[in-house]
């Protein structure tokens, strides 16, 4: 049996157990309805058959687990549920018990589910990634596997189509979306010789490619390898129940053998050990996660794996990708460089009156800055847009190209023309002489520096770093731009992946990111968020999703642990000490069993009702100025 389907199988029995557990309440509390409690069946009361039915075949198998744990010396606060299953057994407290079988089996498939996160992870990726190859033989195309594709090998591929295979181009020109791999905002333009990579997106024009790789060695198997590398060697922090139970367990269960040695007395310890079921810890803490999460969600977040909520407050140190994070992720027309005798708007009405008939990634930032500057367009004649040339057209009689700086006299771009350290750029060319460089940057958030400023001194990051795909330079402009000191450039991968495993070693990571390049990196940090949606693979890999894709979502979603957390805490730790004092008068034999179990849904009902403050939001969930 693979590990996926023993995940499976674990998530198909604790629901069963958890839906079997529901539905003998359900009975239960209809029958004591309907059927006079006079009623008898065997020996037991007819509306307690359910409860007994469901202790024996949900409460047995969760008891002979914790009995494992037990002899291997795993204490947490799971193992009191378990004792307090047997002890309300022979409490006859079957209702009590089966209330337990439900939060714990509950619990369990709510872990379990966010444990299997990383293999649907894997499936995504997998799903995503083509098996099939179009073989270029002469004049005729044969599809055929991709694992069966050799180094030389020519491949066509088709417009919009996933690149099967690392390899270079030796026919055709166009372009390819890589910024699911690269973290690059852009098409990139694609003529003979140039690179590609597996999994990158084909544009408009078809394309025929030699394979440099085979299929397990291309850039796409390699995420998917680093991928399961990192969810295979990711530590699991102990929750806040865990942690707890851990003192909370043996404290119990002292009591109650303490009492019943100084008594002789077993009902002492059975009285003990009814009043100490850790609901506020089986019930508190999931209430105020499920109130958080649901509170989230009214604010575009998305809880993937319940535990983020547990861990985030915890986390020392904050890692950014760049693009599409601290960036708003598109091009921006930042500087309009013109030659002597023209105007900017001249120009700009002239080229944008082009690229509105054009796909290429420039060409929004283009129209919509004619737009802002309330530019009126122009109709074109004789449009054309050849691949890897550029895109020409006649307007008001004037030629007009707008293409790439291989396309162009060297000696006509010095001085302003020069090429620029950062950034992209286009050139103009009128009636053959160039008229002029449109630059373009992909701009940071108005609010990055102040979101990065706050980080230390409301939630005590002492780190903040900038890792990118991209090059020094852009990084470098980024950072001094939000404020950020460290930063790591030109990263694959796998090197964003040893990054954060390190970082990680050290202190609890957060990483945001938004990009298939960022999966490994989102699995291997204590929390991963993901920016919006632009990638199935990274939503699944982040215990977050933020979904509209701003830094005030970020700080909202810190504030909510943080604002859990401290609810949960109180809630437990209120609870118990509730439930110790209670346990302390039920060892001296002036509590009952029957009382004690009285009291302790009284506690329970304090606890919920205390974990349930987390659903009405504060008046602000965040505490930073964009300006």
């Amino acid at each position: 049996m693979t590990l996926p389907a023993v995940r499976d199988w674990k998530l198909s029995r604790e629901s069963i157990i958890a839906a079997l557990a529901l539905v003998a309440i359900a009975l239960c509390l209809i029958l004591r309805v309907v059927v006079p409690s006079a009623k008898t069946y065997g020996g037991f009361s007819v509306s307690d058959w359910p409860l007994i039915i469901g202790l024996a075949f949900g409460g047995t198998p969760l008891v002979y687990q914790l009995l494992n744990q037990a002899l291997h010396k795993e204490f947490g606060s799971d193992l009191l549920a378990g004792i307090s299953i047997v002890t309300s057994v022979f409490l006859h407290q079957y209702l009590a018990g089966t209330l337990v079988v439900l939060m714990l089996s509950g619990g369990q498939t709510l872990e379990n589910y966010a444990v299997g996160s990383a293999s649907s992870v894997l499936q995504a990726l997998a799903k995503r990634m083509p098996s099939v190859a179009h073989l270029k033989q002469g004049e005729k195309v044969v599809d055929t596997t991709v694992d069966a594709v050799k180094i030389g090998d020519h491949l066509t591929v088709f417009p919009h189509e996933l690149c099967p295979i690392d390899g270079s181009v030796v026919e055709g020109h166009g372009t390819m979306d890589e910024s699911y791999l690269t973290g690059e905002p852009y098409l990139i333009e694609k003529a003979p010789g140039s690179e590609v990579l597996s999994g990158a997106i084909n544009g408009d024009s078809a394309i025929v490619i030699s394979a440099t790789k085979l299929a397990s060695d291309s850039r796409y198997a390699k995420i998917m390898e680093v991928m399961r590398a990192s969810a295979q060697r990711r530590p699991r922090m102990r929750r806040i129940a865990d942690q707890l139970g851990a003192i909370y367990t043996p404290l119990a269960v002292t009591i109650g053998l303490a009492a019943w040695a100084v008594s002789h007395d077993p009902m002492r310890f059975l009285a003990v050990l009814v009043i100490a079921t850790p609901c506020p810890l089986l019930i508190g803490i999931p209430v105020a996660i499920i109130g958080s999460i649901s509170l989230a969600a009214k604010r575009g977040i998305v809880i993937k794996d319940p535990s983020v909520l547990e861990k985030l407050s915890t986390c020392r140190v904050m890692i950014f990708d760049k693009t599409g994070t601290l960036t708003y992720g598109k091009p921006l027309l930042t500087e309009v460089a013109i030659a002597p005798g023209l105007t900017e708007d001249d120009v700009l009405m002239l080229v944008a009156s082009l690229e509105r008939y054009s796909k290429h990634p420039l060409a929004g930032a283009i129209v919509e800055a004619a737009k802002d500057r309330k530019i009126g367009l122009r109709e074109v004649a004789e449009l054309s847009e050849r691949p890897g040339q550029g895109l020409t057209g006649v307007i008001d009689g004037r030629k007009v190209m707008v293409t790439g700086r291989s396309q162009v006299n060297e000696a006509e771009l010095g001085g302003k023309f020069a090429r620029a350290e950062g950034g992209l750029e286009c050139i103009v060319v009128i009636d053959g002489t160039v008229a002029g460089v449109l630059r373009f940057r992909d701009q940071p958030r108005t609010d990055g520096k102040a979101f990065v400023r706050h980080l230390d001194a409301k939630h005590q990051f002492s780190r903040v770093l900038l890792v990118s795909g991209d090059r020094d330079v852009e990084v470098r402009n980024l950072a001094s731009q939000v404020g950020i000191t460290e930063i790591f450039a030109s990263q694959s991968p796998e090197q964003k992946l040893d990054l954060v495993r390190a970082e990680t070693l050290k202190a609890n990571t957060v990483f945001v990111g938004d990009g298939i390049n960022d999966a490994p990196a989102l699995t291997a940090a204590t929390v991963g968020i993901a920016f919006g949606q632009k990638s199935d693979i990274t939503s699944e890999a982040a215990g977050a999703v933020v979904m509209d894709s701003t830094l005030e979502r970020v700080d909202e979603l810190l504030h909510i642990s943080h604002r859990m957390r401290s609810i949960a805490l109180q809630t437990a730790l209120g609870g118990m000490a509730v439930s110790i004092i209670g346990m302390i008068i039920a060892s001296v034999g002036i509590l009952t069993p029957v009382a004690g179990a009285v009291s302790q849904e009284v506690i329970d009902v304090l606890a919920v009702l205390n974990a349930l403050r987390v659903a009405f939001p504060p008046k602000a969930l965040t505490d930073y100025s964009a300006s």
